[in-house]
């Protein structure tokens, strides 16, 4: 199989798309991860775990996309919808599996809301660029 009919499948699609999922899960185990040197300075931007929801959240939103556009070529607005909603309850769930790890604050609605809003944009940018994508 080509590289081109892979990006044309559905399941390739989704399959990067668990990848994401279970990622994500890992990722919220802990925050195990605490670089030194010169990248020391990304942790002390006001809300930056905010911009990586957000842009954790528009990947993810853009997988879900492209598996879903395949599949069942839906409405654009049915797509963003759906894709939306799936990744705004994937967000709740991350943000419960948070709060039972040491290091993690978990429940965060403000977290939950950039997990959304990414999810939402990452929907819009799909629509426009997925001619080039796929």
């Amino acid at each position: 199989m080509s590289v081109n009919q892979w990006k044309r499948s559905s399941r390739f699609w989704i399959v990067c798309f668990v990848f994401w999922f279970i990622t994500l899960n890992l990722l919220s185990h802990g925050n195990r991860f605490h670089p030194a040197g010169p990248f020391i300075f990304i942790f002390e931007i006001p809300h930056f775990d905010k911009i990586v929801h957000f842009g954790y959240f528009f990947g993810g939103s853009s997988l879900l996309s492209a598996a879903l556009h395949l599949a069942q070529r839906p409405s654009w607005m049915r797509l963003s919808l759906i894709v939306t909603a799936i990744l705004s309850l994937i967000g709740i769930w991350d943000e419960y599996h948070q709060s039972f790890f040491i290091n993690r604050t978990g429940n965060d609605p403000m977290d939950w809301l950039a997990d959304t809003l990414g999810a939402y944009f990452g929907t819009l940018v799909f629509r426009l660029l997925h001619h080039k994508i796929l």
